[in-house]
C-alpha cells in the first residue's frame, strides 16, 4: 500500500507539473499573440499614415507642376500673340519669314527646356511620394525578420 500511496503521489505530482507547464506555455503563446496583434495594430496605424503623408506631398507636387504648366502656356499663348502682331505688321514676305522661323526656332527651345524641366518636377515628385511608402516597406520587412528570430 505504501508503494501505491507513493506511486499515486508521484503521478499527482508529474501530471501537477505537467499542467503547469502547459499552462504557462498557453500564458505565454498568449501573450505573444497578443503583442503580435499590437504590432500588427500600430504596424497598420504607421502605414495608414504614411499613405496619407505620401498623398499629401503628392497632391502639393502636382499642384507645383501644374501651376507651372499654366504658367508656361499663358507665355506662350502671350508670345504667340506678339509674334502675330509681328507677322501682322510686316512689310515683306522676307520679314514674314524672318519672323516667323525666329519664334518657331523660340517657341521649340522654350518647349523642349520647358519640358524637360517638368520631367525633373516629376520625378523629384515621385521621389518624394514614395519616401513615406519605402520607410514602411522597410519597416514590414525588419518587423517579419524580427517574427522569424
Amino acid at each position: 500500500m505504501a508503494t501505491a500511496t507513493k506511486a499515486k503521489k508521484a503521478t499527482a505530482s508529474e501530471a501537477e507539473a505537467v499542467l503547469k507547464k502547459g499552462t504557462e506555455s498557453l500564458k505565454e503563446g498568449f501573450e505573444k499573440l497578443s503583442q503580435s496583434y499590437q504590432q500588427v495594430g500600430e504596424f497598420n496605424k504607421e502605414t495608414t499614415e504614411a499613405v496619407i503623408e505620401s498623398a499629401t506631398k503628392a497632391g502639393k507636387d502636382i499642384e507645383t507642376i501644374n501651376a507651372e504648366v499654366y504658367g508656361y502656356s499663358r507665355q506662350m499663348l502671350e508670345e504667340g500673340v506678339i509674334a502675330t502682331k509681328s507677322i501682322l505688321a510686316a512689310k515683306t514676305l522676307q520679314e514674314v519669314f524672318e519672323y516667323q522661323s525666329r519664334f518657331t526656332k523660340e517657341a521649340l527651345e522654350a518647349h523642349v527646356a520647358q519640358m524637360s524641366k517638368i520631367r525633373e518636377m516629376a520625378l523629384e515628385a515621385a521621389k518624394t511620394a514614395s519616401e513615406p511608402l519605402q520607410a514602411r516597406v522597410d519597416a514590414l520587412a525588419e518587423l517579419m525578420q524580427n517574427q522569424a528570430a
